[in-house]
């Protein structure tokens, strides 16, 4: 019975717009997670992933525009002292021989000790070099006149501004050096005037990429390269030789490399170890980093939201929809996608792509949605097992029902095929119309009782199944009685029957549902083959098996209808409307006795061609119960 019209597009209707609303519930909860885990702070968490993008990068050609003069331990023993006013003052004047672009002398003027007139002889050498610049963590103030300077007698050598950061009590608050400032106050830096002259490009601050504010001042990641990355000469070495040009028109970074101080090394992305890179090796970094304008650069952070929002709407579609199993492969892949796209990102376009809330959001988005599932999937179950286990009560209950009542009809029934069997036997002439209508009890009966033996069969397959007694027989000779049984129905019909039986060696089966297998076979080809037609029954014998195939020349059965051939109860749609009576069994029936006996059956057929039915047997097999 169909449903009117109206009430199953009303039904339909329901349907969408109920699929509609669990979509926009999951997004709104999606939704709703990313938002919460935008406003959480993961400095730490992301600080650690970009430290090691940078750790595992492949490593750049630098600007070589830096030069490194480094006091380091080689330079003590060479020169037997520690750094002292007088040694500086020596390297100032060897490096500046050569001529060098900008020299930074990156050491604590104040801290070194010496006498009054060793103070003033150093501040003479370094106010002779106008390239030099001594450097200061100090920021200038906008406005202020005085700006940056140091205690007499070093008060006219040129100072500037070049601050290291490190992210003690932001971001990350590790200790790290990862930023540098461009400018402060709309005031440019040293890093990046050093940089212009190499670069006129980053001579206009904006043209630098990847800037943020932060505290009044413009900022920028440092483009780390490895330690070591950049030439280095000790210091000592310098004052042994003669001027060659090798610092002409360079940057070069005077500094201390002896270990005794702290404020010599920073800690960096590549190593948390204090003395991991000089601070003069940091410089050089800030300024290559503008020089090469290659900064990493942060994404907009409704960019980082969006990709947030993204995979949360995605983990949760997954988790709800995907199989357990599928679902992890799914949301792996994605983790392993995502990561690698990030990396390759920083690593060729220096785009730094947030990574630590877009995992959160796939692991929180998991670990909450799937316990909601397994509720959900756990009710279900619950109602399925109910539902299931009235259907199996209802089904038990049919099932007896049906084999009561055959067995009840079987008897009215036998007493019916013996009343017409002593009428047709009595020595009394019977009119011929009333010998039709015997013959129409006969028939019909005889029907009546091959329905209630399939359905009795089907009832004991339902109920305790079919113990097999298996015997060794030849498959001919039970083909060969099915064929003399249907002999007479197929006379009717003007059908021939043609066998052509191969010799076989006997095979263990059980004689009495095979042949119920092939009476089916050869009853229904007789049944649905036109008249003056022909079937044809063949056996032959491989390795393995014994095939026996049961063809008919009649109508044939639909494509769609191949794979329901077998189907209890099913019959075509061509046959139900035609006088061919069944109940839909048969074929059924032939198919779980076959695979009984761990063979099995199968139908080769077009429309109108006619069909052929395949019967495999194994030639060694086992008893099985079902």
């Amino acid at each position: 019975m169909s449903l009117p019209p109206s009430l199953g597009e009303n039904i339909s209707s329901f349907g969408q717009r109920r699929q509609l609303a669990m979509l926009l519930l999951r997004v709104l909860f999606a939704s709703v997670f990313a938002f919460l885990i935008s406003q959480t702070n993961l400095d730490y968490l992301e600080s650690y992933l970009y430290d090691l993008r940078v750790r595992f990068a492949p490593a750049e050609e630098v600007s070589e525009n830096i030069e490194l003069v480094l006091y380091d331990q080689k330079s003590v023993e060479n020169l037997k002292t520690n750094l002292d006013l007088n040694v500086l003052g020596k390297i100032v004047s060897a490096v500046a021989k050569d001529q060098p672009k900008y020299i930074m002398l990156n050491v604590a003027l104040t801290e070194i000790p010496g006498t009054p007139i060793e103070k003033k002889n150093l501040a003479r050498i370094l106010e002779s070099v106008p390239s030099l610049a001594v450097t200061s963590d100090d920021l200038p103030l906008k406005g202020d006149q005085e700006g940056l300077s140091l205690a007499a007698p070093y008060n006219n050598v040129k100072i500037v501004s070049a601050p290291r950061t490190a992210d003690l009590k932001v971001n990350a608050k590790d200790g790290v050096t990862r930023r540098m400032l461009v400018s402060y106050q709309d005031q440019p830096l040293f890093h990046a005037e050093a940089a212009a002259a190499f670069n006129p490009e980053v001579k206009s601050l904006d043209k630098i990429s990847g800037q943020f504010e932060f505290a009044r001042s413009s900022q920028v990641f440092i483009n780390f390269n490895r330690p070591g990355t950049y030439p280095r000469i000790s210091a000592g070495d310098i004052l042994n030789q003669s001027p060659t040009g090798k610092f002409k028109n360079k940057v070069v970074i005077i500094g201390n490399d002896t270990g005794q101080s702290n404020q010599d090394y920073i800690l960096t992305p590549y190593s948390r170890e204090v003395m991991a890179m000089t601070t003069s090796e940091m410089h050089a970094n800030m300024i290559d980093t503008i020089i090469k304008n290659a900064a990493p650069t942060p994404i907009p952070k409704w960019i980082n939201f969006l990709i947030i929002w993204l995979v949360s709407v995605f983990t949760v579609h997954v988790v709800l929809t995907m199989s357990p199993a599928k679902g992890i492969l799914t949301l792996g892949g994605t983790v392993v996608g995502f990561i690698l796209a990030s990396v390759a990102l920083f690593w060729t376009a220096n785009l730094w792509i947030g990574q630590a809330a877009p995992l959160l959001a796939i692991f929180l988005c998991y670990y909450f949605f799937i316990p909601y599932r397994l509720i959900v999937e756990n009710r279900r179950s619950w109602e399925y097992y109910q539902k299931n286990k009235l259907l199996s009560q209802v089904e038990e209950l049919k099932t007896n029902f049906i084999s009561m009542m055959s067995h009840d009809l079987k008897t009215p029934i036998a007493r019916i095929q013996g009343m017409t069997d002593m009428i047709l036997k009595d020595s009394v002439a019977l009119s011929t119309q009333q010998r039709e209508a015997v013959d129409t009890i006969k028939h019909s009966s005889d029907d009546l009782l091959k329905f209630i033996n399939a359905i009795l069969n089907y009832g004991r397959i339902e109920s305790q199944g079919v113990q097999l007694n298996l015997q060794s027989k030849d498959i001919n000779s039970l083909l060969q009685e099915v064929i003399r049984k249907h002999e007479f129905l197929a006379k009717v019909k003007r059908i021939q029957i043609v066998s052509e039986l191969e010799p076989l060696f006997p095979v263990p089966v059980d004689s009495d549902l095979m042949k119920q297998v092939f009476s089916n076979l050869v009853e229904n080809a007789i049944k649905y083959s036109p008249e003056d037609t022909k079937i044809l029954v063949s056996s032959e014998e491989s390795d393995t098996k014994v095939v026996v195939q049961v063809a008919d020349q009649g109508p044939g059965i639909p494509a769609d209808e191949l794979q329901n051939i077998f189907m209890k109860f099913f019959r075509s749609k061509n046959v139900k409307s035609s006088p061919i009576k069944g109940s839909g069994l048969g074929l059924y029936l032939a198919k779980y006795f076959t695979e009984l006996h761990e063979g099995r059956i199968f139908v080769e057929s077009s429309h109108g061609n006619g069909s052929t039915f395949t019967v495999e047997l194994p030639i060694e097999q086992g008893g099985t119960n079902a």
